[in-house]
């Protein structure tokens, strides 16, 4: 076998785990990733969640991106606030549960702040109706953040300001449950009058199937994502 399989069954095995996660062991998994996140995820996984959402945001976006404030929840190391930055986005504000993870990320510069809190367990510490863009990539999820956390999402965004988040459409039924349970969530959020529709798509490739160890039919699978975003109601 080689170092390759192996790291990529490792890789999967500890991701699996996740499903029975509790609050103190999610931190815990994410404190002892910090270090090796970037080759585990975007190596290992071919994990593409972090370009499909800038993508999708910025097809869908128009605004001044040096002034813009932007929120980004369950940061990790900076994926997402570097492709942003790279984009010509100059002023974020980072969130995660791990206290590894926000050293890896504030070593990157791009963060004017970093907060530390556990998604559903804590309050998001971020200040209701300030933040122009919050993003949240890969966080939702059986053993992570759970639904309820997209109400905070909406909440920490100005008025007229724009949600958006990217999911794995993972195949557990605990997953797929999951899935079902967002939908209904952010659909009633719409029914409430708290935020509106913008876009929703469905991408190939988000990431290579955690949840499969061999190769099918000598391919490597890979699982779909769902994107969403959103706009905060102006009254």
């Amino acid at each position: 076998m080689s170092d390759c399989r192996r790291d990529l069954d490792g890789l999967r095995a500890l991701i699996q785990s996740c499903a029975g996660f509790n609050s103190e062991q999610t931190m815990e998994f994410y404190n002892n990733q910090a270090e090796t996140y970037h080759q585990d995820l975007l190596g290992t996984l071919e994990y593409r969640a972090p370009h499909h959402l800038v993508d999708f945001l910025l097809a869908n976006y128009s605004g001044d991106r040096e002034k813009v404030q932007v929120l980004d929840v369950a940061c990790g190391t900076g994926l997402v606030t570097k492709l942003m930055f790279e984009r010509g986005f100059r002023n974020f504000v980072g969130v995660d549960c791990s206290k590894e993870m926000l050293e890896q990320a504030a070593a990157t510069g791009l963060y004017q702040k970093l907060h530390q809190a556990l998604l559903g367990t804590e309050p998001l510490p971020a200040q209701p109706g300030v933040f122009d863009l919050v993003v949240l990539v890969g966080g939702l999820g059986v053993g992570f953040a759970p639904v309820c956390v997209v109400r905070e999402l909406c909440e920490a965004a100005k008025p007229g300001g724009l949600i958006c988040v990217a999911r794995g459409n993972h195949t557990t039924p605990e997953e797929r449950e999951f899935g079902v349970h967002l939908n209904r969530e952010v659909q009633l959020m719409e029914e409430e009058g708290l935020w509106s529709r913008v876009a929703v798509r469905q991408v190939d490739r988000y990431m290579l199937d955690p949840q499969l160890k061999t190769k099918v039919q000598g391919d490597m699978v890979y699982i779909p994502g769902s994107l969403y975003l959103y706009r905060k109601s102006v009254s």
